[in-house]
């Protein structure tokens, strides 16, 4: 029997990929080939950050034709998954209107620190369930609105970015559910936009359209771009978790004493719950309720991840220093540890000019040796990262009331071995890491119970374990780690870290 073949978009802040996934029903096992890999970014205009959407659609085409050259008709669908809290307008006719702002838009901060003094956090909180971050849309629609943006006039559609390339993709518009679930104006309990939230601050609501469970077939590709693509029009198109977090902990093999990590730019830590999780505590622990597959939530909070080392590598390319990031991470492991900690979180790491400067700052501003070598300012980075995590886990523990036993890292952070050995040493818990490719894994299984052939989480996960290796790694704690979160836990008192987002702008 030939394998089920399924073309996946995995479309992430630093780049995207098309992976086709190649199914066997029988054994119930995947194998992965991807077809297409592109790099990504925001685009800087004057004091503005953009996402050069086209650029990407054209990158997606060009995926679809490779995939189709290669595998023809035995495609049975195509789903888009990408990052979360950002979004593009359409106008009357359904084109776009201007390029979408990027997350990292430091226009956000300011206009996150406005709206809290006029609506106040525990109402947007309990209505929403969602952490405060100035990432959030709420917070670029309120700032549209006070501009009197004459892009939101034009405006008669607002998608989230993967539900605009599903348009693109077919026609429809539509809003899929775990994404729409990171604005922070989506109801947690009934999955509806929170109108009454928009009104308050003045945004129009009749621009949101329906929103729909994840794995929805929204139907076959359009025959307009088949016919440009020389590709057959019978290609369904599905919904999978189209917020890549979302995907990725589909494919995560957790349990009831797991917790995940989603590493990529973001490190996205949390447990799966089967309902919301919102209270005053969550509140001040700043955690969020995100939609997830099968009718779950993904109680979680957001750690600035791979971003850093990304932004490190840039730097030290502009200085002339050329790395991988596999040199990074062997020049790390003979490093120096514990001689310093940042705050991942801390807002100046979310778009600062210069990386490498800004962690020299803050560790100047903290009274703490600075690295001598690339080596250590990479490891004083990814200890941080550990240390950070340990604190976010020990908040779920709290707030969920049971113990974290295990700690299940996917994506592509977790080909970082030494990361992965720092998360155990220094949380004092068996770390798992794999599968590296859980976004686009989830993304084609998602695909597959669109399909109708799987129906639940746990048979989705019967396919990952089937098919992908976890690699695990035993904690070596000791006195010393202890000794470094005490120090952790007094550089976040001193600097407001261990307040939310809210506080903190």
């Amino acid at each position: 029997m030939k394998p089920l073949i399924i073309l996946a978009f995995d479309l992430g802040a630093s780049g995207g990929r098309a992976i086709i996934g190649k199914i066997d029903l029988d054994a119930r096992k995947l194998e992965m080939e991807e077809v297409h890999r592109f790099p990504n970014g925001p685009i800087r205009v004057r004091e503005h950050l953009y996402w050069d959407v086209l650029s990407i659609w054209s990158e997606v085409k060009e995926g679809i034709s490779i995939a189709y050259r290669k595998y023809g008709e035995q495609i049975a669908s195509i789903g888009v998954d990408t990052w979360g809290v950002d979004f593009a307008l359409l106008d009357n006719n359904g084109e776009l209107v201007g390029l979408p702002y990027c997350y990292r838009d430091p226009r956000r901060s300011r206009a996150m620190k406005e709206l809290l003094s006029v609506v106040p956090p525990e109402k947007i909180y309990m209505r929403t369930g969602i952490q405060f971050m100035p990432i959030n849309p709420l917070y670029q629609l309120y700032a549209m609105v006070k501009d009197g943006s004459s892009l939101l006039q034009a405006a008669r559609t607002l998608l989230m970015i993967p539900d605009l390339f599903n348009y693109w993709l077919t026609g429809v518009i539509v809003s899929e559910y775990t994404d729409a679930s990171t604005t922070q104006f989506l109801d947690p309990w009934t999955k509806k936009w929170a109108f009454d939230l928009l009104e308050e601050i003045g945004f129009p609501t009749n621009i949101f359209p329906e929103i729909i469970e994840p794995g929805t077939k929204l139907g076959n590709i359009d025959p307009r771009l088949a016919e440009e693509l020389r590709v057959g029009k019978d290609i369904m198109v599905i919904a999978p978790a189209t917020h890549d977090t979302a995907s990725a902990v589909v494919a995560t093999p957790i349990d009831e004493n797991s917790a995940y990590i989603s590493c990529g730019t973001w490190s996205l830590v949390g447990v799966e719950l089967d309902k919301p999780l919102v209270n005053k505590k969550a509140m001040e622990y700043n955690f969020t309720n995100e939609g997830g597959a099968f009718n779950t939530i993904r109680f979680l909070k957001n750690v600035q991840g791979m971003w850093f080392m990304q932004e490190i590598r840039r730097m030290l390319a502009k200085r002339g220093q050329e790395y991988s990031y596999t040199e990074l991470t062997k020049l790390a492991e003979k490093a120096r540890g514990v001689i310093g900690f940042i705050d991942p979180d801390d807002p100046r790491f979310l778009a600062p000019l210069d990386m490498i400067e800004e962690i020299m700052r803050f560790l100047e501003e903290t009274g703490q040796e600075k690295p001598r070598t690339v080596g250590e300012l990479v490891r004083l980075v990814l200890e941080s990262l550990a240390l950070k995590y340990r604190f976010v886990i020990e908040k779920i523990e709290d707030l969920a009331g049971k113990r974290i036993k295990r700690i299940n890292i996917v994506g592509g952070g977790s080909r970082n071995w030494l990361h992965n050995q720092l998360v155990a040493d220094f949380t004092n818990r068996l770390v798992e890491a794999g599968p590296e490719e859980a976004t686009s894994i989830g993304n084609i299984l998602m695909q597959l119970a669109g399909l109708g052939y799987v129906k639940s989480l746990r048979e989705i996960r019967e396919y990952v374990r089937n098919s992908f290796e976890v690699k695990q790694y035993i904690p070596n704690h000791t006195s010393k780690h202890e000794d470094a979160y005490s120090k952790f836990l007094s550089i976040l008192e001193k600097t407001g870290g261990l307040a939310g987002w809210a506080l903190r702008i």
